[in-house]
């Protein structure tokens, strides 16, 4: 399997449940996955988005340490599709329920956050304005 396929106990863990949680997902096709030849499920990373704000119910403050209290209520957790740092900036992309947001920010916040493709992250979006358009 090439890139953007993961093993079950991956996506597990990203997703913040159990293994046996994932086997059941997928038994139950609520999960869509690829068989490679020797019969092993390999799940597309695309298929996680769906999942991604449903599974981080716990509390911020018991999934991360040094947890800082914000005021933003407009979070949309993602996974990271791509990083690109030059110099002092950074592009982070994330996906989010299949459409991509991308955020510049310091080199340094990537590095001390540990910002990698694959990565679950959040968008914080904070505006005092928000225009919607017919699509």
């Amino acid at each position: 399997m090439g890139l953007g396929f993961i093993k079950p106990k991956e996506a597990a863990i990203r997703l913040g449940v159990s293994y046996p949680t994932i086997k059941q997902w997928i038994y139950q096709n609520k999960i869509r996955t690829v068989k490679t030849g020797g019969g092993h499920h390999r799940i597309p990373e695309s298929e996680l988005d769906q999942f991604l704000h449903s599974t981080r119910h716990k509390p911020v403050e018991s999934r991360r340490k040094n947890f800082r209290s914000i005021s933003g209520r407009n979070q949309l957790v993602g996974r990271v599709t791509d990083v690109k740092v030059s110099g002092l900036m950074a592009q982070v992309k994330l996906s989010i329920g299949g459409q991509i947001i991308t955020s510049i920010i310091t080199a340094d916040a990537v590095r001390e956050m540990g910002l990698k493709k694959g990565e679950t992250a959040s968008a914080l979006i904070k505006s005092t304005e928000v225009m919607i358009v017919r699509a």
